[in-house]
C-alpha cells in the first residue's frame, strides 16, 4: 500500500472559515489604505518578534520605516521570509451564548521579504509615509541628510496575501439558545478622531491643515 501523500496548500489560503476569504485586490487596497498600523513578524534566531510599525500601502508595495539602530529593521532588511499582518476590527458580535459570540473585522495577510530602499527612492516613500500618516503637512521640513542616514525604509511587494473579512449582521445563535432572553446582537466600533490639540508656542498662530481637521473617521 502506497503512502498517503499530503498536499500542500499554499500559505494564501485561508484554512479555519474559507468561506470568509476574499481575493479581490481592490478589497485589499481598501484595508491596506484604512490602516495605520501594520505588525510585522521578525524571525530572527533566537530572538523571534513581532514589532508593531507604522505603514503606507504605495501602489504595489507596502512601506514601513524605523530606526537603522533597530536590530529588527536590520534583520528585515536582509529580505528574509516574514509575514506583515494589518487588522481593522469593526465590531463585536453577541451572541446569547459565549461560544457563538465573535467579531467583526478584516485581516490581511502579507507574505515575502521586505527590501531596503536608498537615494531618491527612499526620500519619496518617507514623503508616501508622510502623507498617510500625516497627510496635509506638506510645509513640515523635509528629513536631513544625518536624519535620513538614521531612518531605515523598507519595501514589501503585495504578491502573496491573504485577506479575511468577517461581516455578520446578526450572531449565529444556536437553535437551543433562540428563546433565551439574554440579548444579542452587533456592537459596531467606529474609529473616530479627535479635535486637534496645537503644540504650545507655535509663532504665528498657523492653522490646523486641512487635511489633519478634516481626516475621516476610520479612513475606510
Amino acid at each position: 500500500m502506497e503512502p498517503t501523500v499530503r498536499q500542500e496548500r499554499p500559505k494564501t489560503q485561508v484554512r479555519r472559515a474559507p468561506h470568509k476569504q476574499v481575493t479581490s485586490r481592490e478589497a485589499l487596497d481598501a484595508v491596506l489604505d484604512a490602516a495605520l498600523v501594520a505588525h510585522v513578524a521578525v524571525p530572527a534566531p533566537g530572538r523571534l518578534a513581532v514589532v508593531p510599525t507604522g505603514m503606507a500601502r504605495d501602489g504595489d508595495r507596502l512601506l514601513i520605516h524605523g530606526s537603522t539602530a533597530s536590530q529588527a529593521f536590520r534583520f528585515l532588511a536582509t529580505g528574509v521570509e516574514t509575514c506583515t499582518t494589518i487588522t481593522l476590527l469593526d465590531g463585536v458580535v453577541v451572541a446569547r451564548s459565549q461560544f457563538e459570540s465573535s467579531m467583526n473585522y478584516r485581516s490581511a495577510m502579507l507574505f515575502g521579504g521586505y527590501t531596503a530602499l536608498e537615494g531618491s527612492e527612499k526620500a519619496r516613500a518617507l514623503a508616501v509615509l508622510s502623507e498617510a500618516l500625516m497627510p496635509g503637512m506638506t510645509q513640515a521640513r523635509t528629513p536631513s541628510a544625518q536624519e535620513l542616514v538614521a531612518t531605515s525604509v523598507l519595501a514589501l511587494p503585495l504578491t502573496e496575501w491573504s485577506l479575511k473579512v468577517s461581516a455578520k449582521d446578526a450572531p449565529d445563535d444556536a437553535s437551543e439558545d433562540l428563546d433565551s432572553p439574554v440579548w444579542g446582537g452587533i456592537v459596531p466600533l467606529r474609529h473616530t478622531w479627535g479635535e486637534p490639540l496645537s503644540a504650545p508656542g507655535i509663532p504665528g498662530d498657523p492653522a490646523v491643515p486641512a487635511a489633519l481637521a478634516d481626516w475621516p473617521e476610520g479612513r475606510s
